[in-house]
């Protein structure tokens, strides 16, 4: 008989036995295993989620845009403008053009920037560049 009302609800349950291996571990050890794999919890992380983190952290999408807006301006535009701009940047659909000199600069923005402009996003799309800055450097 119970000398509680809550005792007979809690019946009083034995330690697991061990397992040979785990056994010898305790004795190598000096400590269950066990106990401390309980109170730590299971905390282990799929390598799958882990890798989508680290790809999202590298903007690797970006990069690899980055890199391909080089190839599609070698590839579409005057040989000419080549030999004295090249693109620098890709910042928020703005792409950054570095022109060698001030007369090369005057030449692309008065006569050659809207066709370029249009060669770039048929290329690339129009919401990878919605504009081109032009600089001197």
């Amino acid at each position: 008989m119970p000398s509680t009302p809550f005792q007979h609800k809690f019946k009083r349950r034995r330690p697991k036995r061990l397992g040979p291996r785990d056994q010898v571990l305790r004795e190598w050890r000096g400590i269950n295993v066990k106990e401390l794999e309980k109170t730590h919890g299971n905390k282990s992380i799929c390598a799958g989620t882990v890798v989508k983190n680290v790809l999202g952290a590298l903007q690797l999408d970006k990069r690899r845009a980055e890199s391909e807006v080089v190839k599609v301006w070698n590839q579409t535009i005057d040989p000419a403008i080549i030999a004295h701009a090249q693109p620098v940047n890709l910042h928020r659909g703005t792409l950054f053009v570095s022109v060698d000199s001030s007369v090369w600069l005057d030449e692309i923005v008065r006569y050659r920037r809207h066709e370029i402009q249009q060669r770039l996003q048929h290329a690339m799309g129009r919401e990878m560049i919605k504009k081109i800055s032009y600089r001197i450097g």
